[in-house]
C-alpha cells in the first residue's frame, strides 16, 4: 500500500498495516528529517524490520543527496538473513507497484565461515580455523610462494577476485546464500567480493561488531559514507556489546601460549636475518612514517575514528624502543613476564590504567608511548616475517591489544587482577585473570554517533528509554515508545507472587533453598502442564539455579509427573547440545505431545530464538534475572556509572534485569495472530519499581488484580482464557481495530488519528 508520511510517499509491501507500524515509521521519519538520532521501542512481533526498510528506502529515493546509504546492524545470522529477505520483498513490491525496483545494491556481510565456498577451507568449520586456512592461501606471502613453487596451494576463487578487485556486482539483493551462489557461478570469492562491495553498496546488512568493535571496523567499515543511516535492531543489549568489544582478559594459560608465540617469532626472525636482512631494514624505515597516512585520512574525514588510535598517537611514528624487530620481541617478552608477575597474587587488585602504567614504568622502565604501538607493530612484523596464517598467534594478538588499550585510555577503563576463588590447593598459586575492563559503553559508540548522520536504536524491550542516551552518552532527536493495538487479548501477563499455601515465591538468594518455594515453583509448572497446550518455555535466572531446582524436583518425583503431560528438554552451556534439544523440542510440539524447554535468561535461547504460535503458548519467568552482583567487573562498572552518570546501582541492576525478563517473555509473541501467556513468577515483579521498568506494551495489559496472584488464581485465569483464544480469528474482526487497509485510508485520510495514543514521545 502507499502511505503519506508528511509529504513523503512510502510504499509498504503489505495489504494492511498496524496503526503502531504507521506511527513507528512516522517517528523514524522525524529522526531522518532532523538528521539526528532516535531511540524507539516497538512491541515484539509487530514488523519493525519492514517498517524501517520501507520508510528509509523511501527517504533515500526522495532525498538521495541527504541519505546515501543504509547500514542495518543485527545480532545473529538468522536475523541478518531475515532482514535481507524482507528487503527483497519490499523491492519486489516496488517492481509490481512502482514500475521498477530501486537501483540499489544491497548486500549481507558475514565472516569467512558463512561465505567461503572453497571446500578445503570451509571444511575446517570453526571460525578461527577457517580464517587461518583462508589467510594461508590468500595472503600476499602465500601467493608469492606460489610463484616460486607451482605446487604450493592457492584459492582460485580469490585469484579471480584479485585479478579485478573492483569486480562488478550488479544492483540487486544479495543474501549470504545469494553471494555464495554468485561466487560459484562466477568462480569468484564471495567473502572478498562482499567486503569490497561494502563501500559502493547502498544498503549493507551485517553484525553489530563490524561497526562497534574498533579492531573489525578499522578493516571493514572505515570508509563508509557519513551520509548514512545506521540502524541497530534488537538493540536492548547494545551497551554490553560496546563494552565487550573494548575489553580484554588475559589468563595464565594465554600468557604461556604468548611466550610460545614469541619464541616462534624469534626463530622466524633469526631465519630471516640470515636470508634477507635488507627486508628488516626496509621495514624499519617504513615504520618511521607509516602512521602519517592515518592522520591524513582523519583530516579528510574518510575513515571512522578508531577509538584504539587517538589523535596524538597518529601524529607520531612508532617509537625507537620497539622499531627494530628484535627490540619489539624483547619488549613483548618483558611485558608478558610483568603480567605473569602480577598474576602471582591471592588477593584481588583493582586499579586504574594510569596506576597500572606507573607500576610497569617503575618496575621495568617501559614507556606508555611504546605500549600504545604494540598492535600496530605486531601487524607490521607479521607481514615482514611472511606469516601467512596468524590464527596461531591469537594469544599474542590479544596481549598486544591489551597493551595498546591500557596505554591509550585513562578514563572509563579499569584493570582488575582477579585470582580464581575456586582453587583449593593452598600450596600453589591459584589461576588468575587480568581484565582490562571497559566501564563506559560510549567509548565504542561515540565514533558512530559522531560520524553518521542518523543512528536509530530500536527493540521491543528498551524501557526505560532515557537510560540508553545516558549510558551511551549521546543526545537523541527522537525518543518514543509504542504500544500494541489488539482486536482480542492476544497475550496475558500474569504476576504470580505466592503459592497455594500463600508462601511468597521468589528467586532471592535467601529463598533459594526454601522447600516451600521449590515446591510452589514445581506446583506452578505442574498446573501449567495440564492446562497449556503445546510448548511451554521456562526461563531461570542462572544455570546453577536451574540445576538446583531440577535436582530438587527429581528427588520429589515431580519431574515424573511433569513428563506424564509434556516432555522436558534443557538448555546447556554446550551449543551443540542446546541445538539438539531445540530440535527435539520443536518435534515434540509439532507432534502434539507438547514439551517444556528449560532455559536460562541471558543464554542463547533467550536472545535469538523465536517461539511462534504452538512453540510458545506460555513463557514462564521463574525469578528475576539479576546479574551476579559480586563480580569485580560489574562492581567497577556500577561505581563508574554512579560517579560519572549519577545512575544508582539499584536502578541500573533493576533496569538490566527487567530488560532481560522482557526479552525472554517477548519470544512468544511474534505477530497479531499469535497468542500466549506471559507468567512472571516472583513476588518482586509486582512491586512498582520493577513493574514500571517493563515495556509499555506489556504494562498496559497487566490488570490491577494480576500484580500478586497465587498459583491457583493464575491457573484459573489461564483455564478460562485459552478456550476463548482457540476460536478462529478473522481479518474482518481486526479491521478498524488493530488493522487498517489501504481502502480505509483512501476513504478517510484521517483514519489514523484515532490511534494517536499508541505512541508516547519521551522528552
Amino acid at each position: 500500500m502507499k502511505l503519506q508520511l508528511d509529504k513523503l510517499t512510502v510504499l509498504f509491501p503489505y495489504e494492511h498495516i498496524y496503526p503502531e507500524q504507521y506511527y513507528y515509521m512516522a517517528e523514524v521519519k522525524k529522526a531522518l528529517d532532523a538528521s539526528g538520532h532516535g531511540v524507539i521501542e516497538m512491541p515484539c512481533g509487530t514488523g519493525k524490520t519492514a517498517c524501517l526498510l520501507s520508510v528509509i528506502v523511501a527517504f533515500m529515493l526522495k532525498f538521495p543527496s541527504r541519505i546515501q546509504k543504509l547500514i542495518y546492524c543485527s545480532r545473529t545470522i538468522p536475523e541478518i538473513e531475515k532482514c535481507v529477505e524482507e528487503l527483497r520483498h519490499l523491492f519486489n513490491y516496488y517492481e509490481r507497484v512502482g514500475g521498477g525496483a530501486p537501483e540499489f545494491l544491497a548486500i549481507a556481510l558475514s565472516s569467512r565461515k558463512n561465505l567461503c565456498i572453497n571446500d578445503a577451507v570451509v571444511s575446517k568449520r570453526e571460525g578461527i580455523a577457517v580464517d587461518g586456512a583462508c589467510q594461508s592461501l590468500t595472503s600476499s606471502i602465500a601467493r608469492a610462494r606460489k610463484k616460486i613453487d607451482p605446487d604450493y596451494p592457492q584459492c582460485d576463487f580469490f585469484e579471480t577476485w584479485d585479478a579485478k578487485r573492483d569486480y562488478p556486482i550488479p544492483n540487486g539483493i544479495f543474501n549470504l546464500s545469494d553471494l555464495r551462489a554468485f561466487g560459484q557461478k562466477k568462480k569468484v570469492c564471495p567473502y572478498f567480493l562482499s567486503r569490497s562491495a561494502v563501500n559502493k553498496a547502498h544498503i549493507v546488512v551485517y553484525s553489530y561488531h563490524y561497526l562497534l568493535d574498533p579492531k573489525i571496523a578499522e578493516i571493514v567499515s572505515k570508509d563508509l559514507n557519513p551520509r548514512s543511516v545506521v540502524v541497530f535492531d534488537e538493540a536492548h543489549n547494545i551497551d554490553n556489546v560496546c563494552i565487550e568489544s573494548m575489553s580484554v582478559s588475559l589468563s595464565r594459560r594465554l600468557i604461556t601460549r604468548c611466550e610460545g608465540n614469541l619464541e616462534s617469532l624469534d626463530r622466524h626472525l633469526k631465519k630471516l636475518k640470515n636470508e634477507n636482512s635488507e627486508r628488516l631494514k626496509e621495514e624499519y624505515d617504513r615504520l618511521v612514517e607509516n602512521l602519517r597516512e592515518k592522520q591524513r585520512e582523519r583530516e579528510e574525514d574518510v575513515a571512522i575514528v578508531n577509538p584504539g588510535v587517538p589523535d596524538e598517537v597518529l601524529q607520531e611514528a612508532i617509537p625507537g624502543t620497539i622499531r627494530t624487530a628484535e627490540h619489539f620481541l624483547r619488549f613483548m617478552t618483558r611485558f608478558s613476564e610483568y603480567i605473569k608477575h602480577r598474576m602471582r597474587t591471592r588477593v584481588v587488585h583493582v586499579e586504574s590504567p594510569a596506576s597500572f602504567l606507573r607500576d610497569i614504568h617503575s618496575s621495568l622502565m617501559m614507556e606508555r608511548k611504546a605500549l600504545k604501538f604494540c598492535s600496530e607493530r605486531f601487524a607490521s612484523l607479521a607481514k615482514t616475517l611472511e606469516l601467512a596464517d596468524v590464527s596461531n598467534f591469537n594469544p599474542l594478538v590479544k596481549l598486544t591489544q591489551f597493551a595498546t588499550l591500557v596505554s591509550t585510555f585513562s578514563h572509563g577503563f579499569s584493570v582488575i587482577i582477579e585470582p580464581d576463588e575456586m582453587s583449593r590447593d593452598e600450596n600453589s598459586l591459584p589461576d588468575c585473570l587480568v581484565h582490562l575492563s571497559c566501564l563506559d559503553a560510549s567509548v565504542a559508540m561515540r565514533p558512530v554517533v559522531s560520524r553518521f548522520q542518523s543512528v536509530i536504536i530500536t527493540s521491543g524491550t528498551l524501557s526505560p528509554l532515557d537510560m540508553y542516551p545516558r549510558i551511551l552518552d549521546f543526545q537523541p532527536a527522537v525518543m518514543a515508545s509504542l504500544s500494541m493495538t489488539q482486536s482480542r487479548e492476544s497475550f496475558v501477563p500474569l504476576m504470580i507472587g505466592k503459592g497455594n499455601d500463600q508462601v511468597e515465591i521468589s528467586s532471592k538468594f535467601e529463598c533459594r533453598d526454601d522447600t516451600a518455594v521449590i515446591r510452589n515453583y514445581g506446583n506452578l509448572l505442574q498446573e501449567l502442564s495440564k492446562c497449556v497446550p503445546d510448548g511451554i518455555v521456562v526461563f531461570f535466572p542462572s544455570y546453577i539455579y536451574m540445576e538446583s531446582l531440577v535436582s530438587a524436583w527429581a528427588k520429589t518425583r515431580l519431574l515424573d509427573d511433569l513428563t506424564k503431560h509434556k516432555l522436558i528438554f534443557m538448555e546447556t552451556t554446550d551449543a551443540v547440545e542446546t541445538a539438539h534439544a531445540l530440535e527435539q523440542y520443536v518435534r515434540a510440539c509439532e507432534s502434539g505431545r507438547g514439551a517444556f524447554l528449560f532455559s536460562v535468561a541471558r543464554g542463547k535461547v533467550s536472545e535469538g530464538i523465536d517461539f511462534a504460535h504452538h512453540l510458545g503458548r506460555a513463557i514462564v519467568m521463574l525469578g528475576i534475572p539479576f546479574v551476579y552482583t559480586e563480580g569485580r567487573i560489574l562492581r567497577a562498572r556500577l561505581e563508574y556509572l554512579r560517579d560519572q552518570f549519577d545512575i544508582r546501582e539499584n536502578d541500573f541492576l533493576t533496569f538490566d534485569a527487567m530488560r532481560h525478563a522482557a526479552q525472554c517473555v517477548g519470544r512468544a509473541i511474534r505477530g497479531k495472530t499469535d497468542y500466549g501467556v506471559l507468567v512472571f513468577a516472583d513476588r518482586r515483579f509486582g512491586k512498582i519499581d520493577k513493574r514500571t521498568k517493563l515495556p509499555r506494551w506489556i504494562q498496559e495489559h497487566i490488570l490491577p488484580g494480576c500484580h500478586n496472584m497465587s498459583v491457583e488464581e493464575g491457573v484459573s485465569k489461564i483455564r478460562r482464557w485459552f478456550p476463548y483464544m482457540g476460536q478462529p480469528m478473522k481479518k474482518e474482526d481486526q479491521l478498524g481495530v488493530s488493522l487498517v487497509s489501504e481502502e480505509m485510508i483512501q476513504e478517510n485520510p484521517q483514519v489514523m488519528d484515532k490511534y494517536k495514543n499508541v505512541v508516547v514521545e519521551v522528552d
